[in-house]
């Protein structure tokens, strides 16, 4: 494994899963989503939870998959997040009282679509950054 590549890909995903985090569940769908409380901690995690993320995926794409294309990297961004999206509604779910339907299936959707676009930027900058 390359580690500029590894390192360059791992904080360019990371930074666009921040931006799209921001702009879905902080713009778009504020009203439908909680939104972090400002006296703790929640941004910091947040951001080092979107960096973890842009890594994973950096890791997956560089050491074992050699995906060097942004469509090649956003189909396996969709696999990825299908099935973390996934894990994360259902234990998101789990802590309801009721549950929602169609926020799980919005919740899902904006997964899928951010992971794709990660792993379509991730893709791009393995294929770019030698």
């Amino acid at each position: 494994m390359k580690t500029k590549t590894f390192i360059v890909a791992g904080l360019v995903g990371g930074l666009v899963d921040w931006l799209l985090g921001w702009l879905f569940y902080g713009i778009l769908f504020a009203d439908t989503f909680p939104q972090p409380q400002e006296e703790t901690n929640a941004m910091l995690f947040i951001t080092m939870g979107c960096f973890a993320f842009g890594f994973f995926m950096s890791y997956i794409y560089n050491q074992w998959a050699q995906i060097t294309t942004v469509a090649t990297g956003a189909k396996a961004g969709v696999i990825i997040g299908l099935f973390m999206g996934l894990i994360s509604v259902f234990f998101g779910m789990a802590e309801q009282v009721e549950v929602d339907y169609q926020l799980f299936g919005l919740e899902l959707i904006i997964y899928i679509i951010i992971s794709a676009v990660v792993g379509g930027a991730v893709g791009l900058i393995n294929g770019k950054v030698k």
